[in-house]
């Protein structure tokens, strides 16, 4: 799977739960949506197609928004539980696909 398959899945994924996803769910993957597009654009013009480039780059841009404060405390936990999450189900679903 290279990066934009990746994108692709989670961004659909992300899509494909809007109408029963709860209210964190909404905020976590609108607020995911941002660094996932960003990280990708950032691994492309670096010339790193790896999944695990893409990965590596959201969990540092996470990790900088935690820093300059952009998320609480409980948002924090579900931002990063949601992420773990959404790239586990991408992840098997990719495998289950190849």
């Amino acid at each position: 799977m290279n990066i934009f398959e990746f994108e692709r899945l989670l961004l659909a994924e992300i899509d494909g739960n809007i109408a029963t996803a709860t209210d964190d769910q909404l905020f976590a993957g609108g607020y995911l949506r941002g660094h996932i597009t960003l990280s990708v654009a950032q691994s492309e013009i670096a010339g790193r197609n790896h999944v695990r480039d893409v990965k590596a780059r959201v969990n540092t841009s996470l990790n900088q928004a935690i820093l300059s404060g952009e998320l609480n405390d409980d948002d924090q936990k579900l931002v990063l539980s949601f992420w773990s999450e959404l790239v586990k189900k991408v992840e098997q679903t990719a495998t289950t696909i190849e």
